[in-house]
């Protein structure tokens, strides 16, 4: 795609990779046909073709309006048209780029300014999150049901971790609302991996990814504590840690991406570049084990939901499915597999419209094949699928843990009763 930027556009520090990203682009739509946003809403504007011309647009000097801005608030960085792709254009990036500076060009109401700030100042902060939710949980009764359903109805408490013990070690991003979404999660992990030989060593300085900052167009703010997190992680990096686990996709698409969006730092860029070399979701370690050898009492019908940024970022679709078939699951066929469940980080929050009606198109795909539990790989997802309270979701570790120590996972008896009065799908 020809692109002359303007002389404002030559300022920016991303310019030459903007001009880069633009021109591989040939404006073939291929990626139209996979795009959830287009697919729900038919405008050109709204699925990746479109929103690259609206950026291409601003970088060489044309007009920009709110408009704009609500176009590129609607794309769901599911990085769907990445896969789909002929010319390996890196969306993400260009989208990034171009988020920046239409937020420094157009000014948001302040109603989103005062939604925006608040999820910054709440969601990177573990234990101020958890109290929150803690408190939620309490007046749950009297909730709202659009803050109800953020909110799972029973989270499995977190069970106990086991010492270290083993020789192969791992660190573990925790997290910033998982602990208080779903605290069973990291603990089922570490006690699955410990069944492996490998134990996780702590990095309690260690935070959130710096994704939700980030992606809310606070870029700097999230840069800083991927900064703060790899020198949490350095001194056990030095000691031989062999990869930094995420239970999270969302998280770790973010974290593997730190070498790339810390390059041109100079005192971290090849700190940045080791980190994003050693992060691992959870499932590339465990499907490199001996899994034949443990005893799984498997017996649940399941349904997993691959998240966008398991599938499209880290290019790891079916390797969750080919984990719980080695360990004798069966799995339900879930139709259009391939699309967002509309969670995409705060995008339920700020998109709500939309995000529900993604939500209940992937539903629907995933309980076609009337499985006993929806699993998946990302706590967003989880809570997001999970808030309709219907067939119970989990992460998939956890089922796995409670297998693995002959403790069969029952469903909670609401979502049991919720279960049973969904109309018949045959």
């Amino acid at each position: 795609m020809q692109t002359i930027l303007s002389e404002e556009a030559r300022r920016l520090p991303q310019a030459a990779e903007a001009e880069r990203v633009l021109r591989s682009c040939v404006h073939c739509g291929f990626c139209n046909a996979t795009c959830p946003t287009y697919q729900l809403l038919g405008d050109e504007l709204d699925g990746p073709r479109g929103r690259i011309y609206l950026i291409k647009q601003m970088l060489e000097g044309g007009p920009v309006t709110t408009k704009t801005q609500l176009h590129l608030d609607r794309c769901l960085t599911c990085r769907n048209c990445e896969t789909t792709c002929p010319s390996g254009v890196t969306y993400h990036n260009l989208l990034d780029i171009g988020r920046a500076e239409l937020e420094r060009r157009v000014p948001r109401p302040m109603s989103e300014r005062l939604l925006r700030a608040g999820l910054r100042a709440v969601l990177p902060r573990p234990a101020l999150f958890k109290t929150l939710a803690g408190v939620g949980q309490t007046l749950r009764p009297l909730l709202p049901d659009a803050l109800k359903s953020k909110l799972p109805a029973d989270p499995l408490p977190a069970g106990e971790r086991p010492a270290v013990r083993h020789e192969r070690h791992v660190l573990m991003l925790e997290g910033c609302v998982q602990p208080g979404l779903s605290p069973n999660t990291n603990a089922a992990t570490a006690r699955v991996l410990d069944r492996l030989g490998i134990s996780v060593v702590d990095a309690p300085r260690a935070g959130c990814c710096g994704a939700v900052e980030f992606h809310l167009n606070a870029q700097h703010d999230g840069l800083d504590r991927a900064r703060r997190n790899i020198d949490a992680w350095w001194p056990a990096v030095e000691a031989g840690a062999e990869a930094i686990v995420q239970t999270a996709s969302g998280c770790g698409a973010f974290v593997k991406d730190y070498g790339h969006l810390l390059k041109d730092d100079p005192a971290y860029a090849a700190k940045a570049r080791r980190v994003s070399e050693l992060a691992k979701d959870i499932v590339e370690v465990v499907r490199a084990e001996p899994l034949e050898r443990l005893v799984v009492s498997a017996d649940h019908r399941l349904a997993f939901h691959c998240p966008c940024t398991l599938q499209h970022a880290q290019k790891l679709g079916g390797a969750v499915e080919e984990v719980l078939q080695r360990l004798g699951y069966t799995l339900a066929t879930v139709p259009d597999a391939h699309l967002c469940c509309g969670s995409a980080g705060t995008y339920s929050l700020t998109q709500p419209e939309l995000s529900r009606q993604l939500r209940d198109n992937k539903l629907a795909a995933l309980e076609s094949g009337q499985p006993d539990l929806i699993v998946t790989a990302n706590i967003g997802c989880q809570t997001h699928l999970g808030g309709v309270s219907r067939t119970p979701v989990r992460h998939w570790i956890e089922i796995v843990d409670a297998a693995l120590n002959s403790e069969p996972y029952h469903p909670h008896v609401e979502n049991l009763h919720a279960k049973q009065s969904r109309p018949d799908r045959h």
